[in-house]
Order: C-alpha cells, then structure tokens, then sequence
C-alpha cells in the first residue's frame, strides 16, 4: 500500500498526528485503498469557519471540510485525494459534550473526511447508514466504541 498521509498543522496541535494516522490507516485498510495521497489540516476554529465561508458559502465553524482533488501525480500515477480540515478545538467541545476523549473524537472526524474524499456521502439516508456503518466498524478496530454516531 502506497497511502501518504501529510500533515500541515501548528504545533499545538502536533500531538494529535499519530492518533489521525492510525484512524485514517484503518479506514483505509478496511476499504482496501491501494494507492493515493491526502493531506490532513488540523487547524483552528477561525479558520475553519474562513473555509466553510469561502468554499461552502455557510458562514459558520464546522468541525470537519473535505475538499477532494482526484487528480493523479503524473510522475508516479498516485491519485491525490484532497484535504480534510478538521477544527481542534471544535472537536475537544464535541468529545467533552459526547463524553469520550479527544483523540477518540478526532478520528472520527478524520474517518468522516476520509469518507467523503473518497466520494461517500451521508445527503440520504442509504448514504448516511453506509458512511456511518464503516465509520462504526473502523472506530471499533481502533478499540473506540463509545462514539455518539448519530450526528449529521
């Protein structure tokens, strides 16, 4: 397997790199990805809700964005996924108010923008049970069990 996963973060938010691999790794091994390339953003709320503004039109902070990209390097054939943002400390709000941890909470976040990158989406509710059935069984490899699912 030939997945790169890059990170841009600021340092405070370094800590949580290795946590989002091993999430995005799994989600990925489940759907048995081959090749391509992402890049993760853990950022701030400020900016996040920047982005949702400029891309979404919804002036607002969101907790995870997933913009995909789906064009291949031409020099090694790898597809690029695109980007996830997701909002650190939306994300420590959300793991307070649903009761689990912060890493829990942001691997589920980096599973959902992985799952969208990769064209799933949860618009419907055929969409919503599929995304939210691989988030479950991924998480629950992960040994992360206690996640509030039903969010949209």
């Amino acid at each position: 397997m030939t997945v790169q996963i890059t990170f841009q973060s600021t340092a405070d938010f370094h800590a949580w790199e290795e946590q989002i691999v091993r999430a995005c790794s799994m989600i990925l091994k489940q759907l048995e990805l081959e090749h391509g390339t992402f890049t993760v953003v853990l950022t701030d709320e400020e900016t996040i809700r920047d982005m949702n503004d400029k891309y979404a039109g919804l002036d607002h902070a969101t907790d995870v964005l997933s913009f995909t990209n789906g064009e291949t390097d031409p020099e090694t054939g790898i597809p690029y996924l695109g980007d996830i943002l997701i909002a650190v400390p939306i994300a420590e709000r959300q793991a307070a108010e649903y009761g689990h941890s912060t890493g829990a909470e942001l691997s589920l976040l980096a599973i959902h923008g992985l799952l969208h990158l990769m064209g799933y989406d949860h618009s419907d509710d055929e969409g919503k049970e599929r995304m939210w059935t691989l988030q479950a069984s991924a998480l629950r490899s992960l040994g992360i069990s206690n996640l509030a699912m039903e969010r949209s």
